[in-house]
């Protein structure tokens, strides 16, 4: 069971009304906001394909900007924790390390991601009708959904602890939470891209 009183001195520590805190929670929730909308668009109506002239280049630019906002994120949440107390007793070799170790893992699952999906498996390029020929079951597929987005929460998480940081850990709930969102809305999405793609195979 989860102790509440423990809860409560741990994010007392955090200041949710500081500018910093604000604006790297609000970027948190951007970022996937703004490419499930971006997708979800292109794949609708197609118009960044014509827009780019072929829908890698438009996959491409969506992967790019991506980044750039994942990026900011990371600079919004390392300030935020800068910003906001330690927790003394955490901060020693053995929170470090095993902050090191978390984020060691987590940084394996995001590139071992990546590497089996390629750029446009990985930046939505299924919206943009670029569809893998089948689904992917390597590793790190082979040990959870959704690696990239867990892998990436993992990191955030060994990140704070790397900086006994309560504002860190509260802020690495936003992004397990924003992610959470995300694949409940990108799922069923995209496993009816492909549905569709097997219908039109059969149909010919």
């Amino acid at each position: 069971q989860v102790d509440v009183a423990a809860m409560a001195r741990l994010f007392g520590y955090v200041d949710v009304t500081d500018t910093g805190f604000i604006v790297a929670v609000l970027s948190i929730a951007f970022n996937p906001l703004f490419w499930n909308v971006v997708a979800r668009w292109e794949h609708k109506t197609r118009v960044f394909s014509r827009v780019f002239g072929s829908a890698h280049a438009a996959c491409y630019c969506l992967g790019a900007v991506i980044l750039l906002l994942n990026c900011v994120r990371s600079h919004c949440f390392t300030e935020a924790m800068k910003r906001q107390p330690k927790l003394e007793c955490w901060d020693c070799h053995w929170t470090y390390y095993s902050g090191l170790a978390i984020l060691a893992v987590g940084t394996l699952f995001v590139i071992s991601s990546f590497l089996a999906l390629g750029f446009t498996g990985t930046f939505l390029g299924d919206y943009f009708g670029i569809l893998m020929e089948a689904k992917v079951t390597s590793f790190p597929f082979s040990v959870l959904d959704n690696p990239m987005y867990w892998g990436s929460t993992a990191i955030y998480l060994g990140w704070s602890l790397m900086h006994a940081s309560p504002a860190g850990l509260l802020l690495t709930a936003v992004v397990a939470i924003s992610y959470t969102i995300a694949m409940l809305y990108e799922g069923p999405f995209t496993e009816e891209i492909y549905r569709q793609k097997q219908k039109g195979v059969k149909n010919k």
